[in-house]
């Protein structure tokens, strides 16, 4: 099996080829976009990019919300750069390692860890705190401030490794079949991170429909990646007991 599991690792596609190679992909894919598949598969990045850019921006705004005007700034500051590092870093990775059979079946099964975090910190409102006034609508994240700058540092690098390899495999998952919309989503990703997840983050907050709308999405995706992780002829796990 070990031998089997390394020639379908070599096997694999080299992550997105080149310039273009990408840019022939995302014509393809937004030149069909009208098909149901195509479209829906959009519409699901798109969604899944939206809540959790501003789930990492609520994260990073209450772990900064105890520290001074400038050491506040500068945690905020690093935790939107490592996270823009991350998914980039995590987009070339994952979509390499989601050809190795059964990856695919064991990334659905962390994303629905994921989903019963996010619907526990929906169903959970978190005591009111002052939150970071540059960030808006981490009041009620419930999460405690740390209480130095090395401190909500650390804190913001490990939550960020977290959330930027959630968001990656869930878009990934979302677009496994559209590589083009696949490449669009994650410089999309990354650039909502760096734009607009303070006011997305905002928005989430005061319309909390819009997360469990996201949160709908995550776990379809989440199913949808453990049956094709079982029964896909080229990675599902099912093959090696066929």
């Amino acid at each position: 099996m070990i031998e089997f599991l390394l020639a379908a690792a070599h096997a694999a596609p080299a992550g997105f080829g080149g310039p273009a190679d990408m840019w022939a992909s995302i014509v393809k894919d937004f030149s069909n976009i009208t098909e149901p598949a195509a479209f829906a598969a959009f519409m699901q990045v798109l969604m899944i990019d939206l809540v959790l850019a501003g789930d990492n921006a609520i994260v990073v705004g209450a772990l900064a919300a105890g520290l001074p005007a400038d050491q506040r700034k500068k945690v905020i500051f690093i935790g939107v750069v490592a996270a823009l590092v991350l998914r980039v870093i995590f987009a070339l990775l994952v979509t390499q390692l989601l050809q190795i059979i059964g990856l695919i079946l064991i990334g659905g099964l962390l994303l629905l860890w994921v989903s019963w975090k996010m619907w526990r910190d929906l169903r959970h409102t978190g005591e009111v705190s002052g939150g970071s006034p540059e960030i808006q609508g981490d009041e009620h994240s419930g999460i405690k401030p740390a209480k130095s700058f090395a401190a909500a540092a650390w804190a913001v690098a490990v939550a960020d490794v977290s959330m930027s390899l959630d968001n990656v495999l869930a878009v990934a998952g979302a677009a496994r079949d559209h590589p083009g919309i696949l490449i669009v989503g994650l410089v999309f990703a990354v650039a909502l991170m760096g734009i607009a997840a303070n006011i997305i983050a905002k928005y989430i907050e005061r319309y909390r429909w819009i997360a469990y709308i996201g949160l709908a999405v995550i776990v379809y995706v989440a199913i949808k990646m453990i049956y094709d992780g079982w029964v896909d002829p080229q990675v599902g796990l099912g093959t090696l007991f066929a």
